[in-house]
């Protein structure tokens, strides 16, 4: 621990948890409002009818468009500046296609208030970001070290830009494809014969037109039959391999959706790796703010959790982060950390099936020295044992942002410090239990029953359109995903968990299975579920 290094105290760190941000400003609720006012716009919006003189062709600056706003709505979550001018970017393109008049819709003035909503959050985001920095730096008041020389070696990024330039080459492959259909088309048009019919028929069920024209009838194809009522005339380009509508001369949407994916993806992927190497290149600056904290890390999710220095029980974590070893050699964020075998060579076989079992211990804590100032979004490096009786220390850098240890609504204040329940010695827990004269029951409450019957209305929905198109490859996936689908309702209505003086009786979707009380080891609540280990054979588990 470098001299001078000052603790991050309670006092410190409850004044830093209160400079989260307020609950409305969550970017659940932005992504929300926004993603509603889209769909509404995308339905409200008239969309103009193919003709002649304005085809449906490709719209690549619409495409554009659309990768900008869908990149927006995941920005919200993860790059608020950007996000920002995305989102600003996207009002002003409807602005200039349709007009300061278009905001009179009710629909794009929904949208237009949406934007103005998740703008002031996405700014109440970065200004309570900006505070707690002042409040870290605060606290670490004058002390300064620069990075340990092998956190200087340490990149990010790398597997980001791998999968991006993936992602951005299928969206080229897209864009190639499209305009060689475009082209095909403009090949075929300038030695076709070109017609003008009447339109006979219209058959919407299958998109299909009957047009007369000069004394023949053609059947064509059509993506919007709506748009040519009988009697409509229409213009044809005809050769030997039939007829097309010169209003819709090619049909790319299929390419135009693998060029809005692959581009969405492969853009996500790149701005997430520039800024984990721009977060990294702001570390190696020069000498960095440091406090002595203590650091956990969490047994199911991989987290580095920090506390402050005097929280020596790790009863209220302070920000959590993911992170990996820098090493002098191998200075990447993804390269594989071997140095984890016992001195016997037994890789932890042990302490795994111990995990799997649900009765490891809970990892130790351990002081370290936090480097940078840390905020929401922030990047840092910390020093610390990986045991106790280690003589040396290993350095560690986040390859994820900081993340203030608050629950997922949290409004500041007292409620959103520490854990919801915070852990109780099991004497003192016992010390309150009292005896029952009958079982005691857990089961399948309202809230659970209503989540079973949407889950039956949804999938219901989806079987019988599976169905209704009659014998299809579709059948197949059905057959393998019913059981999983009855499974779930089945458990969400039912589930139950009894106690009595034998042990446990656990009702599962299909079968109710005993575990004695002197078999089990432990009783774990998971995230989506409850693990019974025991002792002769797998864990019993309740979703």
């Amino acid at each position: 621990m470098p001299p001078g290094t000052p603790a991050w105290r309670t006092a410190d760190v409850l004044r830093w948890l209160d400079a989260v941000p307020a609950r409305w400003a969550h970017p659940v609720f932005a992504f929300l409002v926004l993603a509603v006012s889209v769909a509404w716009e995308v339905a409200a919006d008239p969309v103009p009818a193919c003709t002649s003189a304005e085809p449906c062709a490709s719209d690549w600056p619409g495409l554009a468009v659309a990768v900008v706003l869908v990149l927006s709505l995941y920005w919200v979550w993860r790059q608020p500046r950007l996000a920002i001018g995305g989102l600003a970017f996207s009002l002003a393109a409807l602005a200039v296609e349709d007009g300061f008049t278009a905001f009179a819709r009710p629909s794009a003035l929904a949208y237009l208030l949406a934007t103005g909503f998740a703008v002031a959050g996405l700014v109440h985001r970065l200004t309570v970001a900006g505070r707690q920095r002042a409040l870290a730096l605060e606290a670490a008041g004058a002390a300064a070290q620069p990075l340990p020389d092998a956190a200087r070696t340490f990149r990010r990024g790398r597997m980001s830009f791998v999968l991006a330039a993936v992602f951005l080459a299928v969206a080229g492959f897209g864009v190639h494809q499209a305009l060689g259909v475009a082209d095909a088309y403009e090949k075929r048009a300038a030695t076709a014969s070109h017609l003008s019919g009447e339109v006979t028929g219209v058959d919407e069920g299958d998109g299909l037109l009957t047009v007369t024209a000069e004394g023949r009838t053609y059947r064509i194809e059509t993506a919007l039959p709506e748009d040519f009522p009988v009697d409509t005339r229409v213009d044809l380009v005809v050769d030997d391999d039939g007829a097309v509508l010169v209003a819709e001369p090619y049909d790319a949407f299929g390419w135009e959706v693998l060029v809005l994916a692959g581009s969405v993806t492969g853009l996500a992927f790149l701005v997430n790796g520039v800024a984990g190497r721009l977060g990294a290149r702001r570390l190696r600056r020069g000498p960095l703010p440091v406090l002595h904290v203590l650091v956990r890390e969490g047994d199911e999710d991989g987290r580095t959790w920090v506390f402050a220095a005097d929280d020596t029980e790790g009863r209220r974590p302070v920000l959590w982060f993911h992170s990996l070893y820098a090493d002098d050699d191998a200075g990447e964020e993804d390269e594989d950390d071997l140095e984890t075998a016992d001195d016997d060579g037994d890789f932890g076989l042990d302490k795994v099936a111990q995990v799997l079992h649900a009765d490891a211990p809970a990892p130790p804590l351990r002081e370290a020295v936090l480097y940078g100032a840390p905020y929401t979004g922030a990047e840092v490096a910390f020093v610390a044992r990986d045991d106790e009786d280690d003589p040396e220390v290993a350095v560690e850098c986040s390859v994820t942002s900081v993340k203030p240890a608050v629950p997922l609504w949290n409004t500041g204040g007292p409620s959103a410090r520490g854990r919801k329940h915070p852990r109780r010695p099991v004497e003192e827990v016992a010390a309150g239990l009292t005896p029952s004269a009958e079982p005691r029951v857990w089961r399948a409450h309202g809230f659970s029953r209503a989540v079973g019957l949407g889950l039956l209305v949804v999938q219901g929905g989806g079987v019988w359109a599976a169905l209704e198109d009659g014998p299809s490859w579709h059948w197949l996936l059905l057959a393998v995903a019913l059981p999983w689908l009855v499974t779930s309702v089945a458990t969400a209505t039912t589930w139950r968990i009894t106690a009595d003086r034998d042990g446990l009786w656990v009702t599962t979707a299909w079968r109710v299975r005993r575990v004695p009380w002197d078999v089990m080891l432990s009783v774990t609540h998971r995230d989506d579920g409850i693990l019974i280990g025991r002792a002769e054979d797998d864990a019993v588990r309740v979703s």
